[in-house]
């Protein structure tokens, strides 16, 4: 899937077909603001760390921010959307979406199951909780979203390469 980001600067953005009932954004990059919270400064730090993420662990990690969930879930927008970007290796299925809707005020890390050993819904719980919502509630969503890919990091990137 990311191997279409390589040329990201000269690439088209690439939008797969979503499920009946989904209207996902592009796959643009690593970081997805569709609803306008980062300033490009911040996404194109937060892609770099991505870049290096995935280079050196083989690990998929992608950030989207959606203005609204158009009445799903953000569990069921989430895992959809994890699959319709193909977020991960195929046959390891170690990507992970940090997604944050504004409007339903709803943040999520949706994890594939090649990385559920070192992300567990708990310590996605304890990111979400410890380093994400602090800063949204002071109104810091660049923060809080920067703070969520830290944690989230720390997590995954002793999982070296998995075998394909």
């Amino acid at each position: 899937m990311l191997l279409i980001l390589a040329g990201c600067g000269t690439a088209a953005p690439v939008k797969p077909a979503a499920p009946a009932g989904y209207d996902f954004p592009a796959l643009t990059d690593r970081v997805v603001d569709a609803a306008k919270l980062l300033p490009p400064p911040v996404r194109s730090s937060m892609s770099t760390r991505l870049a290096t993420l995935e280079k050196d662990t083989g690990h998929q990690f992608v950030v989207v921010t959606v203005p609204s969930l158009a009445g799903h879930t953000i569990e069921d927008y989430g895992v959809t959307l994890l699959r319709t970007w193909g977020i991960g290796r195929k046959d390891i299925n170690d990507g992970v979406l940090l997604i944050v809707a504004p409007r339903e005020r709803k943040v999520r890390i949706e994890v594939g199951y090649g990385l559920e050993a070192a992300l567990r819904d708990e310590e996605a719980k304890v990111v979400i909780d410890t380093a994400i919502l602090p800063a949204f509630r002071k109104g810091d969503y660049p923060g809080g979203i920067a703070a969520g890919v830290d944690g989230v990091i720390q997590e995954i990137a002793p999982v070296k390469r998995l075998a394909a």
